[in-house]
């Protein structure tokens, strides 16, 4: 695990403050969503299939900040839609930032250099870029050519000016071990990004494509596959070491949807971003009304073959911090990480 050691302790910290105060639900990342309105077309995506009236709307800064800091979440990730498309997103992670907020924007990398001037480098803040695989593979996923290059120059440019950089891969049933060991030996050894992200595909219900999602023995068998030989040791992967047995299926987790609550135009969304069973006003709501229990692998329907991060990752963590051995392993991969 690749996390900085600054943001680690920041996350050891806050889970321990959680302990103490002896609360059994809080964030520990939450998902904003400041609109829904996109550049590409993703076949995995179904943001943009809101009606155009939706898509128009961009959430005020002050909304969006006040969201973050009502959850009281130490981390953030930006999403959408496409957020260098909301005409004051700097400003949003300027004001996130100055709380001392870990921001993640995550972006397609389009019009990343064009807006480039409007960060600044800071150690709380991140551009995660989105890549599913090589130029042709890539590309074919966002249905348009010259993004996947586009999005290697952006990296560059990013790196060069001396912004933290992560990525984040989804990948589907036509993906083999050997595509998953391209794209992220890329990301790794050639762009030298500081943090990659992996998760299988989620049948997410609005997205086009709804043929190439991946059940839960596919998803096993796939990353098996794509970790044996070291890979996941040498892979600065910015996951938990128990999330990614988990996702090899050396262990199994229930669904902490909860941990990482998603926040968009219409509100608090239940129970994640991938499912929509109502929105409500404020994040105690969320917390407090939402019956948590009926979600997950084997409770419902919906959730049979989900393993994405935003419901097991969570569970990881918690895992982790509940275990001096697991903490230890974590802290050893966190400073081997740092070093390389």
């Amino acid at each position: 695990m690749a996390m900085p050691l600054r943001q680690s302790i920041k996350v050891a910290t806050y889970l321990a403050e959680q302990k103490l105060r002896r609360r059994d639900k809080f964030p520990l990342i939450v998902e904003l969503e400041p609109l829904f309105a996109c550049n590409l077309k993703c076949e995995g995506c179904g943001k943009i299939q809101h009606p155009a009236g939706v898509l128009k709307q961009r959430m005020p800064v002050a909304q969006a900040v006040g969201a973050v800091l009502e959850s009281g979440a130490p981390m953030v990730s930006i999403a959408g839609g496409e957020p260098l498309m909301h005409p004051q997103i700097d400003e949003i992670v300027r004001q996130l930032v100055a709380k001392r907020k870990y921001v993640f924007l995550c972006t397609n990398a389009v019009l990343l250099r064009k807006k480039m001037d409007k960060f600044k480098p800071s150690p709380y803040f991140a551009f995660a870029v989105h890549i599913d695989g090589l130029r042709e593979r890539h590309d074919e996923s966002v249905a348009k050519e010259g993004v996947f290059d586009e999005a290697v120059e952006a990296i560059k440019e990013a790196k060069r000016r001396g912004f933290r950089v992560t990525t984040n891969s989804t990948f589907f049933n036509t993906d083999t071990p050997q595509t998953i060991i391209e794209v992220l030996n890329f990301l790794n050894d050639d762009l030298k990004v500081d943090e990659m992200m992996i998760s299988p595909a989620y049948a997410y219900e609005k997205a086009p494509d709804q043929e190439h999602f991946l059940g839960v023995e596919q998803t096993r068998e796939l990353f098996k596959k794509a970790f044996a030989g070291g890979n996941r040791r040498r892979w600065r992967l910015n996951h938990s070491p128990l999330f990614l047995d988990f996702l090899e299926g050396r262990v199994d987790f229930p669904c902490t949807a909860w941990a990482i609550p998603n926040y968009s135009l219409f509100g608090w969304q239940r129970p994640c971003y991938l499912m929509s069973d109502g929105y409500v006003p404020t994040y105690r709501e969320l917390i407090e009304d939402t019956d948590w229990d009926k979600y997950g692998r084997g409770k419902d329907p919906r959730c049979a073959n989900c393993m994405a991060h935003c419901g097991y990752e969570p569970t990881a963590v918690l895992a982790t911090m509940g275990s001096l051995k697991e903490s230890l392993r974590a802290m050893r991969e966190t400073v081997s990480g740092n070093r390389e």
